[in-house]
């Protein structure tokens, strides 16, 4: 199989299901994570840059019966009001996708979504995305009574979440298919993009419209490129409604794969472009994050191989809705001496102007995270974070978000030299990343936490969520703002 599809981070309760609590903690603590700055301040005190990020408090405990939980994304429409998603595990065995809802800075209770759906007794939401408060629609993957996986949407109207159902069913006659990412530019305006398989097996890429609150027919993306027979969109973006963009990557021939991005203007999708072509020597490629500050301009960020193996980070910009050269972020050569450099999340706050987090393997094969900086569309190069705090050697960041331009927050993990796994985020102020801070430390009593997704609302109002442990190493889904 291609490589690039074994290195995307799995969904954890994929792994949960089959390997039990401690070898998945293991997972989360190798697969995709790192960093930022070099001083701890204990939760709810003000770090040196942005706004004040408060207590961490649990979402889904009282569905999470089996102990197993997870917030894998936040989405923030105004300050204060958001909404997150996940999934928990019952005790009787099912794990069930959940959403919540936070109203004028206050969380409400999380609710399951997809149960009529889930005769397989597993679903999780993967995306959540919030075109306006209270309005926002969610996406992700449920299983049937055969064991077969099915992609599934639900949308929120002034709050209240409705009833989730299937996507791209005609397509997915092999039973395997999933969105990875949702993106609304306005109430009811929405785009989900993902996979689904085939009945010869092969995985394609798909993206479906929600057009004034109503789903669409799901339609296949890089087709025509795809002939190795696996393709995924893992990122979507929406600067306008029907004005979008999305990446993954998809297989020119078995066991090597090419980065791509594909427009939506005015409701019509494009095709599908294949870029960092010039720098994959590998072979192997994939667009992982997209953002659009406006119609048609929109950056993006993934990884390549050179002609040595090595993975090494790139972006890439549209500008007026033509994509430009790729190029290597500057530094990912230089800092990536273990061979292995990610983007992971990007976020544009105005055209040509993001900050993009990642990771990176030193010499000594030790993780270490990243924030990178592209001003009037330049990129700056990479700059560690959490250096200090990165003792046990293995850190990295999951999520960026930006509510002006120069002003984002980032968050992800790293490791005590104890082994503790700790969630953290960082602020940027008017351009300059501040120091870390550590988030949930009164909760994480098991040390195993991270920060899964972050969302600003505005520059200094935002919100972020992930997983704990307590206690007794359960896993607590969390989430933490920031005014």
């Amino acid at each position: 199989m291609n490589r690039c599809i074994l290195r995307r981070r799995p969904i954890r309760i994929l792994a949960v299901l089959a390997s039990g609590l401690g070898l998945v903690l293991a997972l989360g603590a190798a697969a995709s994570r790192d960093a930022l700055a070099d001083t701890h301040v204990a939760a709810g005190a003000r770090a040196a840059a942005g706004g004040t990020w408060g207590f961490a408090r649990e979402v889904a405990a009282a569905l999470n019966t089996g102990g197993f939980a997870e917030v894998n994304s936040v989405s923030c429409a105004s300050a204060g009001n958001c909404s997150a998603g996940g999934y928990y595990l019952a005790s009787s065995g099912p794990t069930q996708g959940f959403v919540v809802n936070e109203t004028n800075g206050t969380w409400g209770t999380a609710h399951q979504v997809a149960a009529a759906l889930n005769a397989g007794g597993i679903a999780a939401v993967s995306s959540v995305s919030c075109g306006a408060a209270g309005n926002c629609s969610a996406g992700g993957h449920y299983t049937d009574s055969s064991g077969f996986s099915h992609a599934f949407v639900v949308s929120a109207t002034n709050g209240t979440w409705g009833t989730a159902h299937q996507v791209a069913a005609a397509l997915n006659t092999g039973g395997d298919a999933q969105i990875y990412s949702v993106s609304c530019a306005a109430a009811g305006n929405c785009i989900a993009g993902g996979y689904y398989t085939s009945s010869s097996g092969h995985s394609q890429a798909f993206v479906v419209n929600e057009t004034n609150g109503t789903w669409g027919t799901a339609q296949e993306i890089a087709a025509a490129l795809n002939k190795g027979g696996f393709a995924k969109i893992f990122s979507v973006s929406c600067a306008s409604a029907g004005n979008c963009s999305a990446g993954g990557f998809y297989t020119p021939r078995f066991a090597h794969s090419q980065a791509v991005a594909v427009n939506e203007t005015s409701g019509t999708w494009g095709t599908a472009q294949e870029v960092a072509a010039a720098l994959n020597a590998g072979g192997f490629a994939e667009v992982n994050a997209v953002s659009c500050a406006s119609a048609g301009n929109c950056s993006a960020g993934g990884d390549y191989t050179d002609s040595s193996g090595n993975a090494q980070a790139f972006g890439v910009s549209a500008r007026n809705g033509a994509w430009g050269a790729a190029e290597e972020i500057p530094g990912s050569g230089t800092l990536n001496k273990g061979g292995d450099v990610r983007i992971d999340s990007v976020s544009c706050a105005s055209a040509g102007n993001c900050s993009a987090g990642g990771h990176y393997l030193s010499s000594s094969g030790h993780g270490q995270g990243f924030v990178a900086n592209e001003t009037n569309g330049t990129w700056g190069s990479l700059q560690k974070v959490a250096v200090a705090l990165n003792t046990g050697r293995f850190a990295g960041i999951d999520s960026v978000s930006c509510g002006s331009a120069g002003n984002c927050s980032a968050g992800g993990f790293y490791t005590s030299s104890s082994g503790r796994v700790l969630a953290f985020v960082a602020n940027e102020t008017n351009g300059t990343w501040g120091p870390v801070q550590e988030v949930a430390a009164a909760l994480n009593a098991g040390g195993s936490a991270a920060i899964e997704s972050v969302s600003c609302a505005s520059a200094g109002h935002c919100s972020a969520g992930g997983y704990l442990t307590d206690s007794s190493g359960r896993l607590q889904a969390f989430v933490v703002g920031e005014t």
